[in-house]
């Protein structure tokens, strides 16, 4: 169950919410999410996810790790907030989160009562679509919200059309 969306009252935006990680199918969910919160008058929410490893025995090392991993989200953020500001002229809300993707989504959506739309890319290799797209498939994995799932092979041309 998710809370109630704010984006009819006063002083809210319907949130469009895309992921960031390292598939190059992201960039196309980038691309629509972006356009459709240009295009409603909406917020683009772009949300980094760092998988938490298993260095218990070795706490320095963790403690690196960490710190390279959310220097390394935090780089992703930037790169595609830069590319959405340069095309779309918005800003876009940064989050880093730790912990397995569809928890953190799931937290995210229920902490934003604005955030109304996820927006996920559908892979086109032969691995299959992608974890997210395939969890929405799973038992009890579904999003709370409504999710558009895009195909990696959208043309800038085609998201502008569509979006």
């Amino acid at each position: 169950m998710v809370s109630k969306r704010l984006i009819r009252e006063a002083g809210h935006r319907r949130k469009f919410l895309a992921i960031i990680d390292d598939t190059p199918e992201c960039e196309r969910a980038v691309a629509y999410a972006s356009t459709r919160a240009k295009t409603t008058g909406g917020v683009l929410v772009l949300l980094y996810v760092i998988e938490p490893g298993d260095f218990q025995h070795w706490l320095g090392v963790e403690k690196i790790m960490r710190d390279e991993a959310i220097a390394a989200a935090n780089a992703a953020l930037d790169g595609y907030a830069v590319t959405v500001r340069a095309k779309l002229g918005i800003e876009p809300e940064l989050v880093v989160r730790e912990g397995k993707p569809a928890d953190e989504i799931h937290k995210l959506i229920e902490e934003d009562q604005d955030i109304a739309i996820l927006v996920l890319a559908a892979g086109s290799g032969k691995e299959g679509p992608g974890p997210l797209v395939t969890s929405i498939a799973g038992k009890g994995a579904a999003f709370p919200i409504p999710v558009t799932v895009v195909p990696q092979n959208l043309s800038d041309e085609d998201i502008a059309s569509l979006a």
